[in-house]
């Protein structure tokens, strides 16, 4: 048993803080819990002496309800079920402002380009500026900008009406189990619209360890630009699969199964890096629900469509015109008769067929770095031969190029939602997580945690697959 300091003795806070860390391992894991329990036990027995109700009030409303979304059985189901509203509401109310947006911004590019050709400039002026720079910032904004303007508002009306500090009280346990906080179930909410504003997100939590660990794991989350690529594969393959009736049902399935994926991925690294290069205790999260109230309609808009949506679309077009730029200039700059983007995923190719991709994806990849919205038109800009990023129109078309022109299989598919899961964050959330974190080792360190799994993982299945004769 160590002897505490007598109070005869001198001694410094140094003495007192190395007594108190030899103490802490006898206080067991719930110590905290027992503490809070134990004060609001008391509260509630001097409120009980002191307040006088009539009738038989036990439950009030915001008990009632919150005994069943928070509870064992019903709140995780609950949670999923509202998530998946959420998702269905933004796939499908995005896809026809979407459309729209994208044939308004190509109107308006033809138009520049057609006036840049009759006043005699140049066609690579013409090209770089419209067909390049443009045409990136174009597709970006087409592709972002409306989810990001339904999921922000949805997310912030569950966010104002007290439903959310419910959801971390539901998964508070199994972020405690990796050693995270209970709070970083928000910001990877938040991060299904962004990871640059589920980045932002993390200042909820005030421990600065727990916070960074948000941080370098809220990529494993797929955001709006990514779930383009999802619907893709899981509409032209998964679907594909079965029969009309319930093609669209396996699409949702298979999406849905993606985010478990990078939700257990969320948990497994949270586990590691606590245990590891951010090893420390878990901070004590006590969280006293807020009483459920009437969302403040003005307020969230403001905070959706001010505060975060054009926040985040506003970095990341800094960075998608440079990345449309080097794609035009990729497409329409030939060595010995063949583009440069056919180059460089031929040089590529041997690497990502060991991954279960080729090169033209591990290309597009990384010159989506800056925008994952440009991933699919970069991938078939350099399939089809042509000097800008271009769409096919239908699915059927899509799945006859990418399997009868370009070799393409269910396991192409299946590693390639898996690398899109868990690859490198984007640029914009790059330069977030350093403005965050004010440090570019951080920034560098989610970039080799997140692309290190991403080839580990698809090369295992990959590997797999193949062992078992299915590549």
């Amino acid at each position: 048993m160590t002897t505490p300091p007598q109070a005869s003795e001198t001694f410094s806070a140094y003495d007192l803080l190395a007594y108190a860390d030899k103490l802490r391992p006898q206080l067991g894991e719930n110590f905290r819990d027992t503490i809070v329990n134990s004060l609001y036990s008391e509260a509630e027995a001097i409120a009980r002496r002191a307040v006088h109700q009539k009738g038989d009030r036990r439950y009030d409303l915001d008990q009632r309800i919150d005994r069943i979304v928070t509870s064992p059985i019903f709140g995780l189901p609950i949670m999923l079920l509202l998530l998946a509203a959420v998702f269905w509401l933004t796939i499908v109310a995005a896809n026809v402002p979407s459309q729209l947006l994208a044939t308004a911004l190509f109107w308006v590019e033809a138009q520049a380009a057609a006036l840049f050709d009759g006043l005699g400039i140049p066609w690579w002026i013409t090209g770089f500026i419209w067909h390049g720079v443009f045409r990136g910032l174009a597709w970006v904004v087409s592709v972002m900008l409306p989810p990001m303007a339904i999921f922000f508002p949805a997310f912030t009306i569950l966010e104002d009406l007290g439903y959310l500090p419910r959801v971390a009280f539901n998964l508070d346990f199994l972020f405690k189990k990796a050693g995270a906080h209970g709070k970083q179930a928000l910001t990877m909410a938040m991060g299904f619209g962004c990871n640059a504003a589920g980045v932002i997100a993390t200042r909820v939590i005030d421990s600065p360890r727990e916070r960074l660990i948000a941080i370098l794991t809220n990529n494993f989350v797929p955001c709006n630009g990514r779930f383009p690529t999802l619907i893709m594969l899981a509409t032209v393959f998964v679907a594909a699969a079965f029969p009309p009736a319930f093609a669209s049902f396996a699409a949702a399935g298979a999406v849905l199964v993606v985010v478990l994926i990078g939700i257990f991925f969320t948990l497994v690294v949270s586990w590691a890096l606590s245990r590891t290069v951010l090893k420390g205790q878990a901070s004590a999260f006590t969280l006293e629900l807020p009483p459920y109230r009437v969302p403040n309609i003005p307020r969230i808009l403001y905070t959706s469509l001010i505060d975060r949506t054009l926040f985040v679309l506003l970095r990341a077009l800094g960075t998608a015109a440079p990345a449309g730029a080097i794609i035009w200039l990729l497409a329409n700059i030939n060595v010995d008769g063949v583009s440069l983007a056919n180059h460089v995923a031929s040089f590529l190719n041997p690497f990502g067929l060991l991954l279960g991709l080729d090169g033209v994806i591990l290309l597009a990849y990384i010159i989506a770095i800056p925008a994952n919205e440009i991933v699919v038109p970069t991938m078939l800009m350099v399939y089809m031969g042509t000097g800008m990023m271009t769409d096919v129109g239908s699915y059927d078309s899509l799945r006859t190029l990418l399997v009868d022109g370009n070799g393409w299989t269910m396991l192409t598919a299946i590693n390639l939602m898996l690398f899109s899961l868990l690859h490198n964050p984007c640029g914009t959330t790059i330069l977030t997580i350093r403005k965050e974190t004010n440090s570019w080792k951080w920034a560098g360190f989610s970039v080799v945690i997140t692309l290190g799994l991403a080839f580990l993982v698809t090369f295992l299945t990959a590997s797999l697959a193949r062992l078992l004769g299915w590549g």
